[in-house]
């Protein structure tokens, strides 16, 4: 995690596992279908968080690491994983140069979902080269959607965070910044090849805790910024929410966008 400190994600991974919307199943059939999985070889997450889109892969792998900087997501990576009875996963805590020392496979898949633009990224894809069996490649698995409509309970949510949290966005012992380069520049500067898919949009269904608790796993809503003020900040939100819908259901068009850095 390229200079925001080593605290970025500090006390959110139980909102984390509990809250983050899963992944589709269109992805991970993508993935399967993509790269031929069959049962055999490696799969490496990096920037696993705690560890749902690894456990997805467990029935294509002989085996599965996960890496993440975040003690605390490793922890509960290392919790799912044995409340799901998955024994062919292994969670490193350390980022990518660390594990590198330490690991004696090639991997046909590499993950990266929604953490590239934590890394370093050039750096990151020229380490993985050497870590990419022939054929394989790395998957850059993202939602970010620049021209999406922001719907009201969006925009509401959003004024919220401004108003409790201040109008920078924080990243650690920092404020977060855009990555300069589009991923798809950075993976044709590189030795890889470049793959862009884009998947067919799914709907997740929010309630309002939903929302609050997926604030908490976030890098710059986590509960403790807010110290004291907590439930006065959920109180606050679930009023504005229940105005717009009093049902407390939203729902949202998400699409995901994969970036494939292929190794021919």
């Amino acid at each position: 995690m390229t200079g925001y400190g080593d605290e970025l994600f500090k006390g959110t991974a139980w909102y984390y596992s509990r809250y983050r919307p899963l992944y589709p199943a269109s992805l991970i059939r993508f993935l399967v279908e993509r790269f031929s999985l069959d049962g055999k070889g490696h799969m490496l997450d990096l920037g696993c968080g705690t560890g749902q889109l690894a456990l997805r892969f467990a029935d294509w792998f002989e085996g599965i690491v996960g890496v993440d900087p975040e003690i605390e997501m490793i922890e509960e990576a290392m919790r799912l994983g044995k409340e799901y009875r998955v024994g062919n996963l292994k969670w490193f805590p350390g980022d990518l140069d660390t594990y590198k020392k330490t690991m004696d496979l090639d991997y046909r898949l590499v993950t990266i979902a929604k953490a590239f633009h934590w890394m370093n990224r050039e750096q990151v894809l020229d380490t993985l080269y050497e870590m990419v069996s022939s054929g394989g490649g790395v998957a850059i698995v993202d939602d970010y959607s620049p021209h999406k409509k922001i719907l009201p309970w969006q925009q509401k949510v959003n004024e919220l965070v401004k108003q409790w949290y201040g109008l920078e966005r924080r990243a650690g012992k920092t404020t977060y910044s855009e990555p300069a380069l589009p991923y798809q520049d950075i993976i044709t500067a590189s030795k890889f090849e470049l793959e862009i898919h884009e998947l067919p949009p799914y709907e997740h269904v929010w309630t309002v805790d939903s929302i609050i608790g997926n604030l908490y796993s976030t890098s710059y809503a986590a509960k403790r910024f807010l110290g004291g003020k907590a439930p006065l900040f959920e109180k606050q939100l679930k009023e504005e929410l229940l105005k717009i819908d009093d049902s407390g259901v939203f729902k949202e068009q998400i699409t995901i966008s994969i970036k494939l850095a292929i190794k021919n």
